[in-house]
């Protein structure tokens, strides 16, 4: 892997349209940093955008990498896919009083319209 700092974003958007874009990882209008990961012929990049350290681009010798660049990054901003372990029962609890309240919540929404529809049946007469 090699790394190259850059000081304009307008040179890392004119790599970026000149690229093939596999995936982006993170925001920077709601984050501080941007990764777009992607290819040029035989050349796997990663374009990084920041608005708080340097913007650099990273060139890797195979697509392997790339990916493995991929997956720390997205555990970085956050959006890597949870765990097995926490998949499989660490949050099992915060999903059934997830389901209690959405069921309260559909009782309670009910009763309003049942309500609503005496009220409406009073009026008539």
């Amino acid at each position: 892997m090699e790394e190259i700092e850059v000081t304009s974003w307008l040179t890392l958007d004119a790599l970026k349209k000149a690229a093939e874009v596999i995936e982006t990882v993170g925001n920077l209008q709601t984050g501080h940093s941007m990764s777009v990961f992607c290819r040029i012929e035989e050349d796997f990049l990663e374009l990084h955008y920041s608005d708080s350290s340097a913007n650099y681009l990273r060139c890797y010798e195979e697509r392997g990498q790339l990916d493995e660049a991929l997956e720390e990054r997205k555990e970085e901003v956050g959006e890597a896919p949870y765990d097995e372990e926490e998949e499989n029962g660490e949050f099992e609890e915060d999903e059934d009083e997830d389901e209690e309240e959405e069921k309260e919540g559909q009782e309670e929404k009910s009763e309003e319209y049942n309500e609503e529809e005496d009220e409406k049946e009073e009026e008539k007469f």
